[in-house]
């Protein structure tokens, strides 16, 4: 059998791809992504993966997105990267594609329905179910078309919120939680953040935990975000842009 390379794969998509152009989002409104309408076993539309496995599956007749990190190797891109990056940023992808590529070391997926998110707030629920090395769900933030951004995450391994700045495909520390939380396994959590300027506040589980600010006022795309071999669970996604005065 015919075997085509994944540089090929890449191309032919992004060939074959005449995206639709997003329309964005009316400040105040809530944007819900609804996952109801999402094909089980297929990778999600409503979040367009750009590093890692992603896949819709059903858990107690509610479909949600799985990254599988089981499947996760160091610098692999997604199987349909190229037609994502272009979804995403149009005739503008091919920077964001060429940075992809290059440091592709983090799984996550971006928010299909949401062109450019400054102040407001986004939250979703996330379920830790495997990782031998981590155990991470994360909001995604600040996306930019040269792939920097901006992420803040859980991970069960430490049990802490932590604020993550992505430059240059270089990761680094910014900001801890006010204290460590344990979470258990395997059940639902909440996840929120609220940003306003270049301020940004999250939550887990409703807890306030984690308060800074930014070099720059926030703008770009958004979405949800993993580590590695991580197995998680994402649902309602929800994103509110803050009302104009």
């Amino acid at each position: 059998m015919e075997r085509r390379s994944s540089t090929g794969r890449l191309i032919l998509a992004a060939a074959l791809l005449v995206p639709a152009p997003a329309s964005p989002a009316a400040p105040g409104a809530t944007i819900r992504v609804d996952l109801s309408k999402e094909k089980a076993g297929a990778e999600p539309k409503s979040f367009l993966p750009v590093v890692g496995n992603w896949v819709i599956v059903e858990e107690e007749g509610k479909k949600v997105v799985l990254v599988d990190g089981r499947q996760w190797r160091k610098g692999q891109p997604a199987g349909g990267l190229a037609e994502n990056a272009r979804a995403i940023y149009g005739s503008r992808h091919e920077e964001f594609l060429d940075n992809v590529k290059a440091f592709a070391y983090y799984p996550y997926a971006v928010a299909s329905a949401v062109e450019n998110f400054t102040d407001g707030e986004i939250s979703m629920r996330f379920r830790l179910l495997e990782g031998l090395l981590d155990q991470c769900a994360g909001i995604l933030f600040n996306l930019k078309p040269n792939g920097d951004y901006w992420t803040v995450r859980f991970n069960d391994k430490e049990d802490n919120l932590v604020l993550w700045k992505f430059e240059n495909g270089k990761r680094s520390f910014v900001k801890k939680g006010t204290r460590d939380v344990p979470l258990p396994m395997k059940t639902w959590h909440s996840m929120s953040i609220v940003t306003k300027g270049a301020h940004v506040h999250a939550t887990l589980d409703g807890e306030d935990l984690l308060d800074d600010d930014l070099p720059a006022p926030i703008s770009g795309k958004i979405g949800i975000w993993s580590k590695t071999d991580s197995v998680t669970e994402f649902s309602d996604y929800v994103a509110i842009p803050a009302a104009k005065p």
